[in-house]
């Protein structure tokens, strides 16, 4: 006979015991094993991963073996990977550091971005196009890859050179223009009847988000987190902050705007906290999970058959892509006064399509300024501009070098900064040629300005020449991997030249120009790592110092002091490990470095500095004697710095108060037990 709830009891375990029935679960499987296998792949020929997970859809895809069944689920997963690559975006956007280069993300990343649009526009009206679809074409091209430019440039360890700045100023202006452009899609679409009735409501709509975003981030976000942050639960932290991304999401897409808009105003609001570092360490394992998910169903909508039937106009219209982004890119370096190597490496990096015009194009799917068949040439172009982007720029150096040699040919390129940077130049001799006007840079003319050794400078940025020279700096602007650009500043008279500037391959080619110029003078070149030393050498520099390495003696030298190892000792050491050219540093361990006759003599005794905290009367306002502090923990006061004044005649009669901070010599364990003792309460 059956009891009440059986049925629900029998039912219940009869679920438990079945195996899982969830589409989307093998699909995941399906999803993140075969991407491993492909970015595996794509690692050994050293491809950019984003171009894995792109090929992981495109096989797994209906128009590929169709392995995929609960596509509506991925594409869910992926818009929560859009979500957090937007938060992530705000939440490292800020418009402090933003200020530091203002005229290269306003200047060259408008420049770049209209002038693409505008390009774009045009061929695509010439294709007998609508205007908004045509106008709508060109937000998708003038985005580039972020992620695939700044893994490229960081992996050829050139992010901080001219090429690089300019890069990443143009690509923020890119990541921030994104969200206008998701905005003004619907216009474009022309859905609406009375354009100014929604260009108000959008405008009410952006006010409130504008207000919204400055209260929340001035006054609620950070007391929430820092009451959330008292509690030093990290999993509070972390539920809190993913509760302010979704739920600014939502409300934005409540008011007809876009989750990423809403996700990036979340990442805003939380930039301006204390607190953002933290939020984005934690957000970031799960926007990679995510965002993979997203570029996978990018690729899963890639119709690889129409690729192939249509190769031609596809390799066509990326050729078209290629030489308009890298035009328009070298015309905005230009404007920024840089010399035409530099504007032709910028243009070589940003030529791609990117992965955000993948997100901009499903807002132009979801209005109709995509069909069917111009999605699909979009994706073909895409991905086949971020599949060609790593031997671009592989290839970028020697392209932009001779292209640039090609057009001077005939024609000196001198200097056009603001002054003519070489007429009022001193006749110099025997003097220090900078190349690079950096941290080191400044460092060696300031030194050089102090022991009254005349120098020049030669530095590419317009604005530090015209700044430089009003504060009476000799400075030359031009690129000195061109040997006219040494003529001016007479390199076969100098002394020295030094090379300090943030570009691997320039500084090479920089110091071959200069041995081909002058067999004499000596040239010191700055590289940031070891392995630069040798190319370096060959092309004939005379000394060669790695950052990395420096830093290395540095810090260690510091520690030898710590262990009052005497000075003469340690100027040895370290003049050692440099006429060896680091090789003890260089050299695996176990391998016979040369230096195996140095021993450090370290003495067993510490020279510190400890706080009096204690209020014991045992201790406070007795003469030292009476403490018999030597007899008790064999250490010597050696001085006391009391209000402000050190006293240095310690004696017998001196007494200790609360507060001073007393200075000891003795054995570490014996200076350890005296600072407890010095702690009691």
């Amino acid at each position: 006979m059956p009891v009440a709830g059986s049925t629900a009891a029998y039912e219940f375990s009869t679920y438990k015991i079945k195996p899982m029935e969830i589409p989307l679960l093998s699909d995941i499987v399906i999803i993140l094993g075969l991407s491993v296998v492909v970015i595996l792949l794509f690692q050994r020929f050293k491809l950019p991963t984003i171009l894995g997970f792109l090929a992981t859809g495109v096989i797994a895809g209906p128009h590929g073996l169709s392995l995929i069944t609960a596509t509506h689920d991925i594409e869910i997963l992926a818009e929560i990977g859009v979500i957090l690559l937007l938060f992530i975006i705000g939440m490292e956007f800020s418009l402090r550091n933003l200020a530091l280069i203002k005229r290269t993300v306003l200047l060259g990343g408008t420049t770049q971005v209209l002038a693409t649009i505008g390009l774009i526009a045009l061929v695509m009206l010439l294709f007998n196009y609508s205007m908004g679809e045509a106008f709508f074409m060109g937000f998708l091209i003038a985005l580039s890859s972020t992620a695939i430019v700044l893994k490229l440039l960081q992996d050829k360890g050139e992010i901080n050179s001219p090429q690089g700045r300019v890069v990443l100023g143009i690509l923020i202006f890119q990541d921030i223009v994104v969200v206008p452009m998701m905005l003004l899609a619907p216009l474009m679409a022309g859905g609406s009847q009375n354009i100014a009735l929604e260009l108000l409501l959008m405008a009410l709509k952006g006010a409130f988000i504008i207000i919204f975003m400055l209260v929340s981030a001035r006054y609620l976000v950070p007391r929430l987190l820092y009451l959330v942050a008292r509690t030093k639960s990290k999993e509070l932290f972390i539920l809190s902050v993913v509760v302010i991304c979704f739920a600014v999401a939502w409300l934005t897409s409540s008011l007809g705007l876009s989750l990423a808009l809403g996700a990036f105003m979340a990442g805003l609001i939380i930039s301006e906290s204390e607190y953002s570092h933290q939020a984005t360490s934690n957000i970031l394992p799960f926007r990679e999970i995510f965002t993979s998910f997203f570029f996978v169903s990018i690729g899963m909508l890639l119709d690889f058959h129409f690729m192939i039937r249509h190769l031609p106009v596809i390799l066509g219209l990326t050729l078209i892509v290629l030489l308009i982004k890298t035009l328009v890119a070298t015309i905005a370096t230009r404007l920024l006064q840089y010399p035409l190597r530099i504007s032709l490496l910028v243009g070589l990096s940003i030529f791609q399509v990117g992965e955000f015009a993948f997100i901009l194009s499903k807002t132009g799917t979801t209005y109709g300024l995509l069909t069917e068949q111009t999605y699909q040439y979009f994706l073909c172009v895409s991905l086949l501009s971020m599949a060609i982007t790593p031997f671009i720029i592989g290839y970028s150096q020697k392209l932009a070098l001779g292209v640039s040699s090609l057009l001077s040919a005939n024609q000196e390129e001198v200097p056009f900064a603001p002054t003519d940077a070489a007429s009022d130049l001193p006749n110099l001799s025997d003097h220090v040629v900078i190349i690079g006007f950096g941290i080191n840079g400044r460092n060696v003319a300031r030194a050089a300005r102090f022991a009254h050794i005349p120098y020049v400078i030669v530095e590419l940025n317009a604005v530090t020449v015209k700044h430089e020279r009003q504060q009476g700096e000799p400075i030359l602007y031009g690129d000195a991997v061109h040997g006219n650009i040494l003529h001016h500043v007479n390199i076969h008279q100098a002394r020295v030249v030094v090379v300090a500037i943030s570009d691997p391959e320039a500084t090479r080619r920089i110091t071959a120009s200069i041995r081909q110029l002058s067999d004499k003078v000596h040239v010191i070149v700055r590289v940031r790592f070891v392995q630069e030393m040798e190319e370096n050498y060959r092309l004939g520099a005379d000394e060669v110092i790695p950052e990395e390495f420096e830093t290395s003696i540095e810090i260690f030298t510091r520690v030898l002091s710590k262990y009052l190892m005497p000075r003469d000792q340690i100027e040895a050491f370290t003049h050692k490990i440099r006429a060896d050219n680091y090789d003890m540093l260089r050299s695996l361990a176990g391998r016979n470095t040369g230096m195996g006759d140095f021993e450090a003599d370290l003495p067993d005794i510490e020279v510190a500095s400890l706080r009096v905290y204690t209020d014991d009367k045992d201790i406070i306002d007795k003469p030292i004697h009476e403490m018999d502090i030597r007899k008790q923990f064999s250490i010597t006061v050696v001085a006391i710095k009391r209000d402000g004044n050190t006293i240095l005649n310690v004696n017998a009669q001196t007494v200790l108060k609360q507060g001073d901070v007393v200075y000891v010599v003795g054995r570490p364990d014996d200076v350890m037990r005296f600072s407890n003792y010095l702690k009691n309460d």
